[in-house]
């Protein structure tokens, strides 16, 4: 177990977050943009917390741009989520792979997940929660948004992957 800190207000600690994860509304606005172009905005997300990783932000498919969408090859599979596919965000010439997934019939009790997108805010321009700009989650699986609401240590760093 790791040492908690000391937390200002309004803070949350990702060792706090349980495991199995839990599934929250969010009120806040979210958005994603890329390429200069807002590719979702949504204030009906959903977030993700599991121990040890920042949350995940999931969006439905009527807030994003979907026509900018292509579903990707691969498929990957959470424990706690079951099946997920990947999705490609194609602009003009430009593609960025797997730049989203989403699980189509997720385990319960994560059924409001069903069809909801998750973008890798690392792969992309910017993602905001509310109207601050989010740092990526370290490492190339992990999909979490970093806010100054958010304290680590995080999994997907280096030396973290049996955390």
């Amino acid at each position: 177990m790791r040492e908690r800190p000391q937390l200002e207000p309004g803070q949350e600690w990702v060792w706090d977050y349980p495991r199995p994860p839990r599934l929250e509304r969010v009120e806040r606005l979210v958005r994603v943009i890329a390429g200069g172009v807002e590719i979702a905005r949504s204030q009906r997300a959903l977030r993700i917390l599991e121990t040890s990783h920042p949350p995940v932000y999931y969006v439905p498919p009527q807030d994003v741009r979907m026509d900018l969408l292509r579903p990707a090859s691969g498929s990957s599979f959470c424990e706690w989520k079951g099946a997920a596919s990947y999705y490609d965000l194609v602009m003009d010439k430009e593609r960025i792979a797997k730049v989203a997934w989403s699980y189509a019939k997720p385990s319960a009790p994560y059924g409001d997940l069903a069809g909801y997108l998750a973008f890798y805010p690392g792969k992309v321009e910017a993602c905001y929660v509310g109207d601050e700009r989010v740092q990526p989650q370290a490492g190339d699986f992990y999909g979490g948004w970093i806010t100054s609401e958010i304290v680590g240590p995080f999994k997907g760093g280096a030396g973290t992957s049996f955390w």
